[in-house]
């Protein structure tokens, strides 16, 4: 099992954070808004513990999407401790 965590930058909006968390990772829209917070308050949070495809699947696509829009966001995937 491995985790995905995304990281926090200057760049990267609120908005479009949540809009990862809840078009890429499936996260209510509440629970997308704790984690931006999370994220902007503590640097990172982690947003996921999936197999090794699965999280690499979706911190690709996540990636993509923020390159898509000009943003730096970074996402690393983990094995979980």
């Amino acid at each position: 099992r491995y985790k995905v965590t995304i990281y926090n930058d200057d760049f990267t909006t609120m908005e479009f954070v949540v809009k990862i968390l809840t078009q890429v990772f499936f996260k209510s829209e509440t629970e997308a808004e704790a984690l931006m917070l999370q994220v902007h308050h503590s640097d990172k949070a982690v947003v996921g513990i999936y197999s090794y495809d699965v999280a690499t699947s979706k911190v690709r696509k996540a990636t993509n999407m923020a390159r898509e829009e000009g943003f730096p966001l970074r996402l690393t995937v983990e094995p979980e401790e």
